[in-house]
């Protein structure tokens, strides 16, 4: 008897020992989990502001360069301002999803949206031989936070310009609503994605970007999974189809309440 339970105190003082060691695991894991989480956010936030800075030192060099035009000037001042503004809303945006706070939903002109964004990128797609369509009514409006789904926007609209470097193409910007939901698609005719990374390119670094040219830098592989993450937050969802050496398609749909 007394054999028994030295052995069922022996027995619990093991369970007692592996539970004290599983709960510091776990402890150990949210606390890696959480330093995850900020090196995550800290790299999505470089790969966004890079998207606003570029365009912005390209209008200053310009400005540099060609001191005698004073409209050229007075274009790069106006970008730089919207771009602070922007780039400050962005920071803000993100800051709140990393800490899950309130995001600032509201209606906003779909089409309004596309064209600021345009309006922030230093170079027109047609230097580049591209052929923008964008297939939005004016009076379409989507439920969201402004700021965080044209990042979203902004990133696939680049994307789709690498993709049809040097050769050029047509980018196809369309959006209609469904029943309960809002459907924007994003078309380009470039090179397309191989099958094999088709299941890959939203998560965090991968990449299938090469170096077309020193203008073009490898890419991060953070912007698709900024755009899940912002989607997701919306309680959407993204896809993608394409087909190697014909183009690329991106939908989001976004629910209406």
């Amino acid at each position: 008897m007394a054999g028994i339970l030295e052995k069922r105190q022996s027995l619990h003082r093991r369970l007692a020992t592996q539970q004290e060691m599983s709960d510091e695991l776990r402890s150990q894991l949210g606390r890696m989990q959480a330093l995850a989480n900020i090196g995550m956010i800290s790299a999505m936030i470089a790969h966004e502001m890079n998207n606003i800075l570029t365009p912005l030192g390209n209008y200053a060099y310009l400005a540099m360069k060609h001191p005698e035009d004073g409209e050229l000037t007075r274009k790069a001042l106006e970008k730089t301002t919207a771009n602070s503004r922007r780039a400050a809303k962005i920071l803000d945006s993100m800051l709140a999803m990393a800490n899950g706070g309130p995001r600032k939903m509201d209606w906003h002109s779909v089409k309004t949206m596309i064209e600021q964004i345009f309006s922030c990128m230093a170079r027109d797609f047609s230097k580049d031989q591209i052929k923008v369509v964008v297939e939005v009514d004016d009076e379409l409006t989507v439920f969201a936070e402004d700021i965080a789904l044209q990042q979203v926007l902004m990133n696939m609209i680049l994307n789709a310009r690498r993709a049809m470097l040097p050769k050029g193409g047509t980018l196809t910007i369309s959006a209609q609503q469904n029943t309960g939901s809002m459907r924007i698609e994003i078309t380009d005719t470039g090179c397309g994605i191989e099958r094999c990374d088709l299941e890959k390119i939203f998560q965090p670094f991968y990449t299938t970007k090469t170096e077309s040219s020193q203008a073009e830098r490898h890419g991060a592989g953070l912007g698709l999974a900024f755009c899940k993450r912002v989607v997701e937050a919306h309680n959407g969802a993204i896809s993608v189809d394409s087909q190697p050496g014909r183009g690329t398609t991106f939908r989001i749909s976004l629910p209406t309440p």
